[in-house]
């Protein structure tokens, strides 16, 4: 196998869609065993003490929202995914639709994914929150 420069990677990295982008990040979680969400170990102390003193877990406070179904109205749920992720194109938009179940927002807040839950669901969608 050719070995391939920093530079040149970058150069691919560079020309892909944000749709390609993050498919090659999964890939590259899942081959490697990692993730690229950062890591909250400031967070995790407490809760990791009242674990232990037998507390009740705490509330989860960040969210995944995905598309579970793009239901009957794919264009409307196309025209949501686009006002929730406003640098996708047209093209990756409707990518991402089609290819359901998908994430649209990783790591946001309850208060984001609810409102993001909402609107797909105003536009047909089927809407999951991980």
């Amino acid at each position: 196998m050719a070995k391939i420069s920093k530079d040149e990677l970058l150069e691919v990295v560079e020309k892909m869609t944000v749709l390609e982008l993050s498919d090659f990040v999964k890939a590259l979680e899942e081959k490697f065993g990692v993730s690229a969400q950062p890591m909250a170990a400031a967070a995790s102390l407490p809760a990791e003490a009242s674990a232990k003193e037998g507390a009740s877990v705490p509330e989860q406070t960040v969210f995944n929202v995905v598309l579970a179904e793009a239901g009957a109205n794919k264009i409307g749920a196309i025209k949501a995914v686009r006002e929730l992720v406003p640098t996708l194109g047209l093209q990756e938009a409707k990518a991402l639709v089609e290819s359901a179940p998908k994430e649209v927002l990783t790591g946001v807040n309850k208060v984001a994914a609810e409102e993001a839950k909402k609107k797909l669901e105003a536009a047909g969608a089927k809407v999951e929150l991980k």
